[in-house]
């Protein structure tokens, strides 16, 4: 593995964003001291919060997946993620709502899933699902460690026995087409391909390596934290400052300074911060701009498709609505066309609906509720623009929400008291290329070694971190990115965690 030479004693982390934040974890658990510099005005970076009229709506991610890669981030620094933050496992792990009227709660556990598949599908779709979870576990096996968890230095690292492994087990056929060997019913397919979205690829042109993320979703669990996913990044900042990391809030970076082919100090606004090595997260423009140079590739970027988030309080909820709910529209390839080829907004919308007040209800005055609507759209390159966006959102707004009328969601409109719109305008706001917060998109010439690295050609002490390096886009692997970032500049590999989810000392997503 290469790493970064020279003396690395002070690290300079731009960001405290999750992948941010697990960095300066790992670093300071090698004992390298720490700043972290953050533009905003408190940590979490995409995972943000915003708090209006006793609601808290959490900004970013809301399926939390994983959790011992959280594990490992908290015992860099000799600490126990229980004793900071309370996960609570979610049964079931989603509701699907499909648009013939009928239902499928998403359970982790075999036994509970294979009931619920024989009582929507029948006997038969129940083997198909045990054998489809087989797969799934086999599959994550022979990734988790060669392929994702992994610094690559070059494509020729690949050649592994484990890429015979996941070749036989089909992992270069089409995401879609494996599934449906293990579920003939269109309604289940959907269930375990719909998270390729959030890889930026639709289920019928994504590779079945994808099908990873259905195994983090559907095998190891979906669990919420106490407090909101904010409760996230807010207690592995805490365990950051506690180890001795320095963090300086609303300081945005303005240039880096370098002698050479080093980055000497990070300047901000306010200050000039001298460092060894600087660990940069923002979002690849930014990135680049900072560097004062944009790495040559053979083929332009290809960016994920956006979203559009509805943060709704309200003054009250919808009995069929569990924490987490898919709401399928009877359109599926065309709705893919739609949001990745001719960048028409969803006429037939697939939707994530989430109630975090249905695990804590803290989140809300009493009596009320908080709801996240997440409607994927088509990003900025292929879509409405974001100056389009800036009128397009208020009629959206009301299409989305005569959508949910319609689906069950009675006088939704009139029950919301406070809300917040993100639409592709506000992601480009905040630097996001392409105005999406899924980066780049994972075909196969961006995955892996073929992702953008996370060492900078030219810059001998700068390290990237995030979703627009590799491994990608997901809570999961965003963390996995601020540890494999660490390793580049301590030359140390941490301890990984065990193949299977970890099980918390505390009750009882795709990110």
């Amino acid at each position: 593995m290469r790493t970064v030479k020279g003396p690395t004693d002070h690290v300079v982390v731009v960001g405290a964003g999750l992948s941010g934040l697990a960095a300066a974890l790992h670093l300071l658990g090698a004992g390298r001291r720490v700043t972290v510099v953050e533009r905003a005005a408190l940590p979490g970076g995409r995972a943000g919060r915003i708090e209006s009229a006793g609601y808290h709506f959490d900004t970013g991610p809301t399926v939390l997946t994983m959790p011992d890669l959280i594990d490992e981030a908290f015992a860099a620094v000799g600490e126990r993620r229980t004793d900071r933050l309370e996960l609570r496992p979610l049964h079931p792990a989603y509701r699907a709502r499909f648009a013939d009227g009928s239902e499928l709660d998403v359970h982790t556990d075999p036994e509970a899933m294979a009931a619920e598949v024989t009582r929507f599908a029948g006997p038969r779709a129940a083997d198909g699902y045990r054998r489809l979870r087989h797969w799934l576990q086999q599959l994550y096996a022979v990734q988790r460690h060669r392929f994702i968890d992994t610094n690559f230095d070059s494509p020729l690292q690949l050649m592994h026995p484990d890429l015979v492994r996941l070749a036989a087990l089909g992992g270069f056929g089409r995401l879609d087409d494996r599934i449906a060997r293990f579920l003939p019913d269109a309604r289940l397919r959907r269930v375990f391909s719909f998270q390729a979205l959030y890889a930026g690829v639709p289920p019928a042109r994504a590779l079945a390596a994808y099908a990873v993320i259905a195994y983090m979703d559907t095998v190891a669990g979906v669990y919420f934290p106490r407090g909101g996913m904010y409760a996230l990044p807010r207690a592995m900042a805490d365990a950051a400052a506690d180890a001795g990391a320095a963090f300086r809030y609303g300081h945005d970076v303005t240039r880096l300074e370098r002698t050479g082919d080093r980055i000497t100090a990070v300047v901000t606004a306010q200050e000039r911060i001298p460092c060894d090595a600087v660990v940069l997260t923002p979002d690849l423009p930014v990135v680049h701009r900072l560097l004062g140079r944009r790495p040559r590739r053979p083929v332009r970027l290809r960016h994920a498709p956006s979203a559009v988030i509805l943060h709704a309080g309200t003054d009250r909820t919808w009995p069929g609505l569990a924490h987490h709910t898919l709401s399928f529209g009877a359109a599926w390839e065309r709705t893919f066309e739609e949001l990745t080829r001719t960048g028409r907004l969803m006429s037939d919308p697939s939707l994530l609906l989430t109630r975090p007040t249905a695990s804590d209800p803290h989140l809300a005055p009493p009596g009320r509720h908080v709801h996240y609507i997440l409607a994927p759209c088509p990003n900025t390159d292929t879509g409405p623009g974001a100056g389009e966006w800036r009128d397009l959102a208020p009629r959206y707004r009301d299409s989305l929400l005569a959508v949910l009328e319609r689906r069950g969601l009675t006088g939704i409109g009139a029950a919301i008291e406070e809300y917040r719109m993100v639409t592709p305008a506000d992601w480009t706001a905040q630097g996001l290329a392409a105005g999406t917060p899924f980066s780049a998109a994972h075909t196969f010439a961006q995955t892996g070694p073929f992702r953008p690295r996370n060492l900078v050609r030219g810059t001998e002490n700068a390290v990237l971190a995030g979703c627009g390096t590799t491994p990608g886009v997901g809570v999961p692997t965003v963390l996995i990115s601020g540890k494999l970032a660490a390793a580049r500049i301590t030359g140390l590999r941490p301890p990984r965690s065990a193949a299977g989810p970890s099980r918390p000392a505390t009750r009882g997503v795709p990110a």
